[in-house]
């Protein structure tokens, strides 16, 4: 199969907006299932984690693979990654549309543009990936078509373009009108398979806004034609061709997203919606060249999707399994075969693929090779993980590596003592490899093993994956506890400050002697936007900005340091801003700026300059004082209108900033920003003063700055 046949997509959305019904009325369709999969039973394709089953979420990010065939009747192969709706497994969002080449946002027609929905849009946006967007369950009551396109141009800036319209809502749906075609097709409700449908002409009742709404969207495709404008303006009909020849263009270019709409449980506008995958949607070909560096130049290079480009690949993801790990790798160029040995550009060991398959949920298809656009799973790489490039030995690339969130709370770790530790010790670090969002250490200070993530919900899961890795049942609640939830707080200076500061030490011999003056300044958030917009308009994929603000300036003059020893200063500089002297959180948006120096003919050394920025840092901070942040949250609270002056006031009482409310068909919406530190155990508070008739999401929105005496702050050890 030609490249221009493919298609790598994810299906991304908020909680419940029903993803995963849709992937599996898509494998239902494309002929792939026989028998289609309902998330209430518990027994569909991408779901098959047991504990996804159990909670009824999607936690992992699951590769499935379909053909659907074109309008001129070829084949097209639709590898599709269905992705989590949680905030909380943002992660698995994030490394997949890292390697997807376009993506269907799903979106419930009642509730809307929600929280998370916002995030992942955000996050297909960042990596330029185009989308259309699905409006789903318009069978559910108080579904809003048309709010919910509105709510895509207010909150996600989205240019939309309606390409099908519903006729009727929540229990007056009819079916769906297609605006390219003017027909209207309805479900053969006799039909046990529900594979059979009416196309009608449009009914009277429904055809003056169909036609209206033709004209809209004839107006929006027009932005991606002049040909079509030209029509327009001429008073002549638009071919169904040119629209969708003009959809495209849009689309790929991200000059307008088309919307469809439909209701996947009841199987209205899934197989229109694979369709439009296929008309709108990129090929490998139709995406740019992935940008590298060659590891040993540090020149820039770039890869084709073309087999006869040197072989390049990223590993987006690994999962531990008993016979060895599993690594998802997205191929970008060249042709990757087993038996073949490649090299890990990321940390230059040499890899051998012993064989690689074509996942469907938990089965695999096993394949001979591998080409440009192909997401496949990989076994026999025992020093690959997420985030490496596999390369040609002779041709070297290093890919960009995936970025991801930061972990915004903490929990201590607690282990039976029948517990094997040397196996507990290596299923943690198996857990925290193939997640990026999780990390852990040790407390210097209590001892504890903390456990750190983006939240309450994937600490609890990750605890139960330790359980089933160690082989404890998960009905054993005491053999692995999470204590209290602890907030992963950030400092900053509280003041610039700007002085010299000298470390001489004399131990018989050669002595130890540097000179260093630096600046000191905290960074606003003006300024530090200004700096990565600097970095940016440089366009060096060598220069990123730093994930914590953190940056170093060289302004020496004249020599007065020499030039090998800038990068010491630097370096100690930056270690020591990963923890604090007095609290142990790293520092975030600041500037040193190196303007003076001195060095001594002998006793100067890279090492003395080195442990003199590290002991001037010290100082700074006992100069500047410091100013602890906290990570804020913004969460959104929906509920039924009599609970929402409760809710509001149980929000103002820990410490949050309602920005919005409104009221829709009897449902309040609170929108507020609220530390985390007061939202542990708020799921439980929500119910309790609802009735469990309110429900919520939220997201990381900021670091601000909290008072020392409000932080909850790790006890000392009383023993110091």
């Amino acid at each position: 199969m030609t490249l221009d046949k493919v298609r790598n997509i994810g299906i991304m959305a908020h909680v419940d907006a029903g993803k995963t019904t849709t992937t599996e009325r898509i494998l239902y369709y494309s002929g792939t299932k026989h028998k289609v999969g309902d998330v209430d039973d518990g027994d569909t394709t991408t779901d098959f984690d047991p504990l996804e089953r159990q909670k009824g979420i999607t936690i992992n990010s699951a590769a499935v693979s379909v053909d659907w065939k074109d309008r001129e009747d070829h084949d097209i192969a639709i590898n599709i990654i269905d992705t989590p709706g949680h905030v909380d497994f943002t992660a698995e969002v994030e490394r997949s549309l890292r390697v997807l080449d376009g993506a269907v946002g799903v979106f419930c027609a009642k509730g809307g543009v929600e929280v998370q929905s916002g995030t992942v849009w955000r996050q297909a946006a960042k990596y330029k990936v185009p989308r259309i967007a699905y409006v789903n369950k318009l069978d559910r009551m108080g579904a809003d078509f048309w709010g919910c396109v509105e709510q895509m141009k207010t909150k996600l800036g989205a240019t939309p373009v309606v390409v099908t319209l519903p006729a009727g809502q929540d229990s007056a749906l009819e079916g769906i009108i297609d605006l390219i075609t003017m027909k209207l097709i309805t479900r053969d409700t006799t039909d046990k398979t529900n594979r059979k449908f009416f196309v009608t002409d449009v009914p009277e009742k429904y055809l003056a806004e169909a036609k209206t709404r033709r004209e809209q969207m004839l107006d929006g495709v027009s932005a991606a034609s002049d040909e079509i404008t030209e029509l327009i303006l001429d008073g002549k009909e638009v071919s169904d061709t040119l629209i969708r020849k003009a959809l495209r263009k849009g689309t790929l270019e991200n000059i307008f997203t088309p919307v469809h709409c439909g209701s996947s449980k009841h199987f209205h506008g899934v197989q229109q919606l694979l369709d439009l995958v296929v008309d709108c949607m990129p090929s490998p070909l139709d995406r740019p060249p992935v940008d590298g560096i060659n590891p040993k130049t540090k020149d820039a290079v770039k890869r084709k999707p073309d087999v006869t480009e040197p072989m390049s690949a990223l590993a987006f993801k690994t999962v531990a399994e008993v016979n060895g790990d599993l690594v998802y790798i997205r191929v970008y160029s060249g042709e990757m075969k087993p038996g073949e040995t490649y090299t890990n550009t990321t940390n230059g060991k040499k890899e051998r693929i012993a064989r690689f398959y074509r996942m469907m949920g938990d089965k695999r298809i096993s394949l001979e090779k591998a080409g440009p656009g192909d997401i496949v799973a990989a076994m026999g790489l025992s020093e690959t993980y997420t985030g490496n490039t596999l390369s040609d030995p002779d041709q070297p690339v290093a890919l960009e590596a995936i970025q991801f969130p930061k972990p915004v709370v903490a929990q201590a770790l607690t282990f039976s003592k029948t517990l094997d530790s040397g196996k507990v010790g290596e299923a943690l670090n198996r857990l925290v490899r193939d997640d990026p969002t999780l990390k852990t250490h040790t407390d210097d200070e209590t001892k504890d093993t903390i456990l750190s993530g983006m939240g309450e919900l994937h600490l609890e899961i990750s605890v139960e994956k330790l359980k089933r890795a160690v082989g404890v049942s998960q009905d054993d609640v005491k053999s692995i506890t999470l204590g209290k939830p602890r907030v992963a707080y950030r400092q900053c200076l509280a003041r610039p400050v700007d002085f010299e500061y000298k470390f001489s030490k004399q131990t018989g011999g050669r002595g130890k002697f540097a000179v260093i003056s630096v600046k000191y300044t905290p960074l606003t958030p003006e300024q530090i936007a200004e700096k990565v917009a600097e970095i940016e308009e440089l366009n060096d994929p060598k220069i990123k900005p730093d994930p914590n603000s953190v940056y170093f300036v060289n302004a020496i003059t004249q020599g007065t340091i020499s030039k090998e020893y800038i990068p010491s200063v630097e370096e100690g500089l930056r270690e020591e801003a990963k923890k604090g002297y007095k609290y142990p959180f790293p520092f975030v948006d600041l500037e040193f700026t190196l303007h003076f120096g001195k060095m001594h003919d002998v006793d100067s050394s890279q090492d003395a300059f080195y442990l003199c920025a590290r002991e001037a840092f010290r100082t700074a901070q006992e100069k500047a004082g410091i100013e602890l942040r906290e990570p804020i949250m913004k969460i959104v609270v929906v509920s039924p209108k009599d609970y929402q002056g409760q809710i509001s006031g149980n929000i103002s009482s820990k410490r949050g900033l309602i920005e919005e409310t409104s009221e829709d068909k009897g449902i309040a919406q609170v929108v507020a920003k609220v530390p985390l530190a007061n939202l542990f155990g708020y799921t439980n508070d929500l119910r309790s003063a609802t009735k469990g008739q309110a429900s919520f999401s939220m997201e990381f929105s900021h670091y601000a700055q909290v008072p020392v005496e409000l932080a909850d702050l790790p006890k000392p050890d009383a023993k110091k």
